[in-house]
Order: structure tokens, then C-alpha cells, then sequence
């Protein structure tokens, strides 16, 4: 457990929670990313986890990186880079709850995640360019991923701040709900997907993001492996027979 960032881990709903604490703002400082990387790599691999919710504390998500150490950043940027791909790269469904402000580093944060939700009272924006500077640790890539190239750069170039219900519409948020609901509101979805076929939402999720960074070709013969691999697996037996016996949805899963 770091000083910063904390996972913590519900046994009864196997839901982790990558908890930033860093107050006031939660700023990403060098420890904070460390850390933020050694929490990704431990949720990746605890059995006990499920699924992950980030969360950064009911006032603020991530206000972006720490301005005292903005000179060096630049010399940083592959650490910074690195973090936030641990975190996207969590083999679980992930996902943010934003109350309060992601901006910068803090939205780069949240765009790791395999959804966001938000507060009524979020606010979104990559204001990197207010400085003479751009996004670096993901933000022109992952941000056009997701919104598309025109919303993307809409977001980039000014420098705004974006409302929960602007972001909600453009796609960057997913839901919104009042602000003092946000973080049980995702921790409930989590465990929906915690007690699910969990090697399966692992190769969706790879084959979704790997098909992503590689042509169509590429990405079918991706989900093609993936597709056969999983009838190999005791969820998939138990999904096929579950089916046939009962109906969908009444499948018991084991994650293997």
C-alpha cells in the first residue's frame, strides 16, 4: 500500500478500489504515478478482485499533475506513460468515478478506465495547451479513440472545462448521476461484472482494445484466437450447459 494510493479490496463483492488520496487536489506527482502503477499491477494479478473502480475521494478526481514539478515532467513523460498503460491494461473491467475535477493528467486518469462515471458537478478538460503545452500521458490517443478525432481536438485545442452533462454527450462519460451517488452508483456495476465470466470479459477487453491499435485484419484474427481459446475454459462449459438447462443468465462463474 503506498502513502497515495491504496487498493482496497471487498471480499464479499470482489470489487477493488484503487483509491487516490492525495490531498487537496490529488496532483499526480512522481510518487503518485509509482504508486498508481504498483496498485494497477497488483489489482491485475489478486484473485480476490473482480473488477476495479478508480477513485479519487469525494471532492476531486485528479486535477492534474503537480505544478512544482512541471519543469521536469518533460524528462518523465515515458514514466508517466507507463503508469496510465498499466492501468489500461488491467485485465478486469475498470471503471472511474469523477466527482469534482479531471483535468490534465487527471482526465488522462480517467480515460484508462473502461468507463467513466460522473458527477452532476464534474468537470473534464485537457488544459495543457493554456500552458504552451499538449497532453503526454495519453491524451491525443486515447481521448480521439474514444470521442473521435473532431471532439477530441475540440477538447485539446481550447483548453476548456467540460460539464458532466457536455462530456456525457460528446461520449467521454458514460453516466451521470448526482455526485454524492457516483461512487456506489460504480461500485455497484463493478460487482455486476466481478461475479461474471471473468476470463472472457479479460479477452473481450483485449481484443476490443488490441483491435483498436491495429487494422481490421489484425483485430479479426485477434478476436478469432480469443474466440477460440475461451471454449477451452470451465466458464464457457458452464455457460453453454447453463443455457441449454436454464436459460441465459443463470450461469455460475468461476473465472476459469
Amino acid at each position: 500500500m503506498g502513502e497515495f494510493v491504496r487498493l482496497e479490496v471487498d471480499e464479499s463483492s470482489r470489487v477493488g478500489t484503487i483509491r487516490l488520496d492525495r490531498p487537496p487536489v490529488n496532483a499526480l506527482n512522481s510518487q503518485v504515478q509509482g504508486e498508481l502503477r504498483e496498485a494497477a499491477v497488483q489489482a491485475s494479478g489478486d484473485g480476490r478482485v473482480g473488477a476495479v473502480v478508480l477513485w479519487g475521494g469525494e471532492k476531486v478526481f485528479a486535477a492534474g499533475a503537480d505544478i512544482k514539478e512541471m519543469a521536469e515532467i518533460s524528462s518523465r513523460t515515458a514514466e508517466l506513460q507507463g503508469a496510465f498503460t498499466a492501468l489500461a491494461r488491467i485485465p478486469k473491467v475498470v471503471i472511474a468515478a469523477v466527482t469534482g475535477y479531471a483535468l490534465g493528467g487527471g482526465c488522462e486518469l480517467a480515460l484508462t478506465a473502461d468507463f467513466r462515471f460522473a458527477g452532476e458537478g464534474a468537470r473534464f478538460g485537457q488544459p495543457e495547451i493554456l500552458l504552451g503545452i499538449i497532453p503526454g500521458a495519453g491524451g491525443t490517443q486515447r481521448l480521439p479513440r474514444l470521442v473521435g478525432p473532431a471532439r477530441a481536438k475540440a477538447i485539446i485545442y481550447s483548453g476548456r472545462f467540460w460539464s458532466a452533462a457536455e462530456s456525457q454527450a460528446i461520449g467521454l462519460v458514460d453516466e451521470v448521476h448526482p455526485d454524492d451517488q457516483v461512487y456506489a452508483k460504480a461500485l455497484e456495476v463493478a460487482a455486476g461484472y466481478a461475479k461474471g465470466p471473468g476470463v472472457a470479459l479479460r479477452a473481450a477487453k483485449q481484443a476490443v482494445d488490441g483491435g483498436l491499435d491495429v487494422g481490421i485484419d489484425a483485430g479479426l484474427l485477434l478476436e478469432r484466437h480469443a474466440f477460440q481459446a475461451l471454449f477451452a475454459t470451465e466458464d464457457a462449459q458452464e455457460g453453454l450447459a447453463s443455457f441449454a438447462a436454464k436459460g441465459p443468465g443463470k450461469a455460475a462463474f468461476k473465472s476459469r
